[in-house]
């Protein structure tokens, strides 16, 4: 027998990964699947918070029995029904005049991830996709805050009990951007020294006529048989039938003996 045991949870929302044709990306979102009583069924509470750190939320129960059941919001839908696929697909389809207005699939992912994909019509006929990811929390939190719910109600309780959650997000997500800078920024010095070290391999491995002098600007050649020398004469200074192959780079010298292009 199929069951939604797989479900059943706490699910916060990547608000990045979203893909949203209507509407715009919320700031955070959780979506609460829970078994109902009769244990042929499903609870599904969702809200979310827009980037205005306004608070959403919707919540209704669903019958995994592949029939059509009343839907509470009228204005919105006039019937519900949820077609159980497998263990770890279900989908959800809202009517109205006969005709569904909206289709839900909810399927966990081989990461464990929940997608949830809104395929439905706006206002003006035009139909839209929106398709949101979800990772399971440990534990079930005492609200919600996703955006794949059909009855959408605005509560100022759930204003409130945001407030921490968006100064949270907002400091951890700032800590983090900084964080990302001074990782990106030793990335690049990485970067650097390692061109240095194999610039200045090459120039050690070259022919040397002459002892460098630290601070001083030269130039690399390399010659008829791929090897390489350095000098202080410059690619323009060079006479007709230069005895070089190709000018590699003005290079100098650096106090830590190593090699840096110009």
């Amino acid at each position: 027998m199929i069951s939604v045991y797989n479900f059943i949870g706490s699910w916060q929302l990547f608000p990045e990964k979203g893909i949203y044709e209507l509407g715009s990306r919320p700031k955070s979102g959780i979506c609460i699947i829970a078994g109902t009583t009769d244990t042929k069924g499903i609870s599904i509470n969702n809200s979310w918070v827009t980037l205005e750190n306004d608070a959403f939320s919707s919540q209704y129960q669903l019958q995994a029995d592949d029939a059509l059941h009343n839907y509470p919001d009228t204005d919105f839908a006039e019937s519900v029904k949820m077609e159980l696929i497998s263990s770890i697909q279900f989908y959800i389809y809202f009517y109205k005049n006969e005709e569904v207005i909206l289709k839900v699939k909810h399927e966990l992912l081989q990461n464990g991830y929940l997608k949830i994909t809104q395929d439905g019509f706006a206002a003006n006929g035009k139909q839209y996709i929106n398709t949101e990811i979800y990772h399971k929390q440990m534990s079930v939190l005492p609200y919600a805050s996703a955006a794949s719910g059909a009855m959408i109600k605005p509560t100022e309780a759930g204003v409130i009990k945001h407030k921490a959650l968006s100064a949270m997000e907002e400091q951890t997500n700032m800590q983090l951007d900084q964080i990302r800078r001074q990782i990106e920024l030793l990335a690049l010095q990485a970067q650097e020294i390692q061109m240095r070290k194999e610039l200045s391999m090459i120039i050690y491995n070259a022919k040397l006529s002459f002892s460098p002098v630290v601070g001083s600007v030269y130039y690399l050649y390399q010659k008829n048989d791929d090897t390489h020398f350095l000098s202080m004469i410059g690619p323009q200074q060079w006479s007709k039938g230069s005895a070089y192959k190709n000018y590699i780079a003005q290079v100098k010298l650096l106090a830590d003996h190593t090699w840096v292009e110009m």
